[in-house]
């Protein structure tokens, strides 16, 4: 009986030890994860705090020039006659800005901006059977801020946003044909490219994000070089 009870005591003892072994390694886990967590959390807010003023201002006004750019873009590639050289640098447009405004939506987001400045009153800029842009792409820039500037060349700049075309500029756009158009699609995007490259040089100046940055000199290089086929293609019209 004596050695029955030592063994019943020995298995009790391995048993209790056990458990506290599991115990601590739960601890232990819970005491690393905690860390972990932590940072991460961390590291998202400083990613998010990381801008200023200006990348926001930089963001809210180029999500309605690239959006502009875009929508000139579907109007051109929408008529017959277009020079081949006009329609593929109107489709390269396209191919480039809308990824930049979905990234430039998704860090106003991360930073609790809206879309547009506060307090700003819009109108469509959209003219009269004026086709939309590519089924499935949100386009936020169809509403312009109603201040605007005339600006040499017939553009206007609305909200500070230079380069911009005035609803009159969108209209000759739409009721232009063949190589008239194919002309005014290429003067006046070089307008419009001349104004979102002066933006982007703010943003370079004045910016704090590193990525904003980093699109701001992509935006200010890629249109510069687009700016000089238009004018090699306006020449040979």
């Amino acid at each position: 009986m004596r050695k029955k009870s030592l063994a019943t005591g020995a298995v009790a003892v391995a048993a209790a030890l056990t458990l506290a072994a599991c115990s601590d390694s739960g601890n232990d886990q819970a005491s690393q994860a905690s860390p972990s967590a932590t940072a991460t959390a961390s590291a998202s807010a400083e990613a998010a705090a990381d801008h200023n003023q200006a990348d926001v201002t930089f963001a809210q006004q180029m999500i309605p020039h690239h959006s502009q750019a875009i929508e000139m873009s579907d109007v051109i590639l929408a008529k017959e006659g277009i020079d081949p050289r006009v329609t593929e640098l109107a489709q390269q447009i396209k191919a480039a800005q809308g990824p930049e405004i979905e990234q430039l939506q998704s860090w106003l987001a991360d930073w609790g901006q809206p879309t547009m400045p506060m307090g700003t009153t819009s109108m469509p800029m959209t003219t009269p059977n004026m086709p939309m842009s590519s089924p499935g792409m949100e386009m936020p820039g169809h509403d312009m801020p109603m201040q605007s500037t005339p600006m040499p060349g017939g553009g206007q700049m609305g909200g500070g946003m230079s380069g911009m075309m005035s609803a009159e500029d969108m209209a000759a756009l739409q009721n232009a044909e063949g190589v008239d158009a194919s002309r005014l699609f290429l003067t006046q995007m070089i307008e419009h490219h001349r104004g979102a490259i002066e933006m982007a040089q703010t943003e370079i100046d004045t910016g704090q994000n590193p990525e904003a940055v980093a699109m701001a000199r992509t935006i200010a290089e890629t249109q510069q070089q687009e700016i000089a086929t238009m004018e090699n293609i306006l020449s040979s019209l």
